[in-house]
């Protein structure tokens, strides 16, 4: 099962994505975790990656799909995938599509997920991080027992900069214009799926779940 997943920041992609990926046993690919192990295990690719980074640069789109290619085409993605986070724009998702074909590999699911925004940020801006241990807590889903200590370590929770309020709407307006007109380019295909986010996760992960296996 080869499936490409859309959201906006905050909409459980990353929580779906990770139970669809054990469910399924295959892995997930997500761009930054990509760029990250190419620059530390210092692959062609990854030095490329890493010099435009040192000068404070976007990685090129040929450089990323080329990341890409290499983790969907390895042994560990035989059996599928979930590439989470790329494309990011119509053109990203042009010169996917060419790699695909060039790969004979098919998609076999294109998942939106989508949320109103209010819900967003009300999730993004709950979200606190352990400075110790890193482990995650909500200040309305899943408060700490004791306010600002984590559960697990007993370190001091604080809130990501990208988590505060007027972040997070400018990261929703980034997703606005360069991710959203990814839903028309998909939505003439077959495999494609729009799925309402704004409930229960359990209740998403089960509407997931039966289209992916549908």
């Amino acid at each position: 099962m080869r499936i490409v997943f859309f959201g906006p920041p905050g909409v459980g992609k990353g929580t779906q994505g990770s139970r669809l990926s054990k469910a399924l046993n295959i892995p997930v690919f997500a761009t930054g975790d990509i760029l990250r192990k190419a620059v530390r295990e210092k692959t062609a690719l990854g030095l490329s990656a890493k010099s435009f980074m040192d000068e404070g640069k976007f990685v090129p789109d040929d450089v990323v799909i080329g990341m890409i290619e290499a983790r969907i085409t390895a042994e560990e993605a035989k059996s599928g995938f979930i590439l989470d986070g790329f494309p990011r724009n119509v053109l990203q998702a042009k010169n996917l599509d060419k790699m695909l074909i060039k790969q004979s590999i098919n998609i076999d699911k294109v998942v939106f997920l989508v949320a109103e925004d209010k819900a967003l940020v009300e999730r993004l801006s709950g979200r606190l991080q352990c400075k110790a241990c890193g482990f995650g807590f909500h200040r309305h889903y899943s408060p700490p027992r004791v306010d600002h200590i984590c559960d697990q370590c007993g370190g001091e929770l604080y809130q990501r900069e990208d988590d505060q309020e007027e972040v997070i709407a400018q990261r929703l307006r980034v997703y606005q214009e360069q991710t959203q007109p990814l839903s028309a380019y998909y939505e003439h295909q077959d495999n494609f799926c729009l799925i309402d986010a704004n409930g229960d996760p359990e209740q998403v992960y089960r509407t997931l779940t039966e289209w992916v296996s549908g």
